[in-house]
């Protein structure tokens, strides 16, 4: 029998379909990660469906528009991609549903993007605080522009060699350590007593977790003073691929060294802010001025030809 044949046969009882559908993603290579993101979407989407029997495509439009409602349409899509996969896993593909339309997105949000001066604060504050650990791990993350779930890959051996190589979903790629960091990761693992292996792990020698990260970049952006909406592991991935463009304003160079297959996906990187489009709007010089500060007429009528007459008398 074939899991999705499983799926069907199982999914009178929930947690059984649940679990088997936990399976099929094991067996289909999906990380560790994805794995639990899809299983807390699936179950937000089971809570929704509950007591309204089996699917119906009207329902799933609902769970969709519910979805709409109460998340950014990113973290909505990324949700409803979860309960198709499912949909489709127990044999209701026939009720998987579109996804949200996303805008393209020309500028960044800058409340939410880290700035240098912001990442040097924190690295400051991390050392005053004696927070040795994170200090090195920020300070990684950043000048490689890893994710999150690569820093179990910065291991002595890789210090020593200058790269290392990075797995994920049967892929793999090579990572570039700047020779600086090598120095001083070598110098930390030495004071801590690792002479191979991971350089980031728990005291109980597992590789850090990433939700342990995010609590402790968290708790020091408040002593720093950096907002708390700037401060989390993969902004520090943007910021080392933000400033590399500014730098080089090569981007397929730039999508090799994040590993992206699309090199849309980089784009997302490398946008500027509003306010730097708009000082670059501004800086064109094209406005020219053609009203006067006198009290406009009611009249639409008088108005337009008001203005009509003030910019015909007016040259460039």
């Amino acid at each position: 029998m074939s899991l999705k044949n499983a799926g069907k046969n199982v999914f009178e009882k929930e947690d059984g379909a649940l679990e088997a559908f936990r399976r099929y993603l094991e067996l289909d290579e999906k990380s560790e990660a994805t794995i639990r993101k899809y299983m807390h979407d699936v179950k937000v989407f089971l809570t929704f469906q509950k007591g309204k029997g089996s699917f119906r495509k009207e329902q799933i439009i609902g769970y969709k528009n519910w979805l709409g409602e109460r998340y950014a349409v990113r973290s909505a899509n990324s949700m409803l991609t979860a309960v198709n996969q499912f949909l489709k896993f127990v044999g209701a593909g026939e009720c998987c549903v579109k996804l949200f339309k996303l805008q393209y997105q020309t500028f960044c949000d800058q409340r939410k993007e880290l700035g240098r001066e912001e990442y040097r604060r924190l690295l400051e504050t991390a050392r005053r605080k004696k927070q040795i650990r994170l200090y090195f791990l920020i300070l990684t993350l950043c000048a490689t522009g890893i994710r999150i779930s690569e820093l179990q890959y910065i291991t002595v051996e890789a210090a020593v060699s200058g790269n290392t190589i990075a797995k994920n979903k049967g892929k793999s790629r090579v990572i570039l350590i700047p020779q600086k960091l090598c120095d001083v990761l070598l110098d930390y693992a030495a004071w801590i007593g690792i002479s191979h292996g991971p350089i980031f792990i728990t005291r109980g020698g597992r590789p850090v977790d990433r939700s342990n990260v995010w609590r402790a970049m968290q708790k020091l952006c408040r002593e720093a003073g950096v907002p708390e909406e700037k401060v989390y592991p993969h902004n520090l991935r943007h910021l080392f691929a933000s400033t590399f463009y500014e730098k080089e304003k090569d981007i397929l160079h730039l999508a090799d060294i994040l590993g992206h297959k699309n090199v849309n996906t980089t784009r997302i990187y490398t946008l500027a802010t509003g306010e730097v489009h708009r000082a670059q709007i501004e800086s064109l010089n094209l406005f020219v001025p053609v009203l006067n500060t006198e009290q406009p007429s009611r009249n639409r009528k008088q108005r337009n030809n008001k203005l009509c007459c003030l910019h015909t008398k007016k040259k460039f």
